[in-house]
């Protein structure tokens, strides 16, 4: 033992003993009431400050817990060029009426096309491909409250489906009874936190700062409650009101109350007697502490099969009275239009812009389309088949790599 802690030991045995030489204390009945409920609070403290010492830390559950990244990769590359197509639409727009291939031709192949008026077929059919993205995802939300020409957004208008539908949802596919047990089957959690219990409890009561703060709480106590003349009253009237109470009306009874009749000073004097040697009976009883405390993690232990499988059969009680959906049901039905937008917005707001600024892009695909039909869609129709053969190409390259 170094020198620090045997300086504790020391400081802590003074400490002790000078809470148990201190003077008999003039504590009322109600006082003790109330340093009852601070010593036991204090002992919840106590006990809770060594068991957050003894617990592992939970930084691989923190590590799981993140949010997983954002897009990646071309789609995330590709979304910023996207949001400009709007501005750019709006530019080309506004330019035409100032300039558009007037009396301007294009020979392909022997075949002619006039220009005349392209930029405003291309920039408005592009215009309305996003505007029409844009009204109708902001129609899911808005107006939040029915208007009388606007009407209500989609999801607000369908509030109590969407939460019954998410809900249910929830409840049967993603959290239910079934796959709750499954769960703490596969991952063996009853018998893991057992063992974690067991641990702690070792840990704690092995420690000798606890034991040492624990002798100061007990000794504490008992100097300033059990040591007091009213206290100990109470406590001689509390212990002949049971005694009565055992001894009934038959002979036991009878026996007592005849006791009582012919010395009742006697009867007071005895049980106050014992009462009185309670407080004297501190120092036995801490010196025995450490033995009990060394006992009572062998005794968890003897009967840790029966604790477990007490444990199991009330978690699964639990699990079997959990209504998950009711829960959910009772939690979201709370949200009010703008809560519920948050919630669905923070995990599709992203695709919802993609889908809405491609609606741009592929507008702008539609005009020169509606500019010159059939060599457009041939043409077009010639891209896409082209682009998705070398996608399914890379595509089984990929996968064969990932077999080999």
């Amino acid at each position: 033992m170094d020198e620090h802690e045997s300086g504790t030991e020391s400081n802590a045995d003074e400490q002790l003993g000078t809470v148990l030489e201190g003077d008999r204390p003039t504590t009322t009945v109600p006082e003790a009431r109330q340093i009852t409920l601070a010593r036991a609070k204090d002992f919840r403290d106590l006990l809770g400050k060594y068991v957050r010492r003894y617990l592992p830390h939970k930084e691989e559950e923190e590590e799981r817990s993140q949010e997983p990244p954002k897009l990646q990769g071309s789609h995330a590359a590709l979304l910023p060029l996207l949001q400009l197509i709007p501005v750019l639409l709006g530019i080309v727009f506004i330019g035409s009426f100032f300039w558009d291939f007037a009396g301007m031709n294009l020979t392909i192949f022997g075949n002619v096309y006039a220009l005349d008026g392209l930029l405003k077929i291309v920039s408005v059919s592009g215009l309305i491909g996003f505007l029409t993205n844009w009204v109708a995802i902001t129609m899911l939300f808005n107006p939040r409250k029915p208007r009388p020409l606007l009407g209500q957004g989609l999801i607000p208008a369908q509030r109590e489906r969407v939460i019954f539908r998410l809900a249910r949802t929830v409840s049967d596919e993603l959290i239910n009874e079934d796959i709750i047990k499954q769960k703490i089957e596969e991952n063996q959690l009853i018998p893991k936190y057992r063992e974690l219990a067991m641990n702690v409890t070792r840990g704690v009561l092995e420690d000798k700062d606890f034991r040492r703060e624990l002798k100061i709480l007990t000794a504490d106590y008992v100097q300033n409650v059990l040591t007091s003349d009213a206290v100990r009253q109470r406590i001689v009237e509390f212990v002949i009101e049971k005694i009565e109470s055992y001894a009934g009306d038959g002979v036991g009874g009878f026996a007592l109350k005849a006791y009582r009749y012919v010395s009742e000073d006697d009867f007071k004097k005895r049980i106050d007697k014992a009462v009185f040697a309670i407080p004297g009976q501190i120092d036995l009883v801490l010196d025995d502490l450490d033995d009990l405390l060394d006992l009572i993690p062998a005794k968890i232990e003897e009967r840790s099969d029966e604790i477990e499988e007490m444990a199991t059969k009330v978690v699964l009680g639990f699990i079997e009275n959990l209504d998950v959906y009711n829960m959910i049901m009772s939690n979201m039905i709370a949200y009010d239009e703008s809560k519920l937008e948050d919630l669905l917005k923070k995990s599709t707001n992203e695709q919802l812009n993609y889908i809405k600024y491609l609606g741009g892009a592929l507008g702008a695909i539609g005009g020169l389309v509606i500019w010159q039909p059939v060599p457009s869609l041939l043409m077009f129709s010639v891209s896409g088949a082209l682009l998705f053969g070398i996608d399914e190409g890379l595509h089984r390259l990929r996968q064969r790599k990932l077999t080999e």
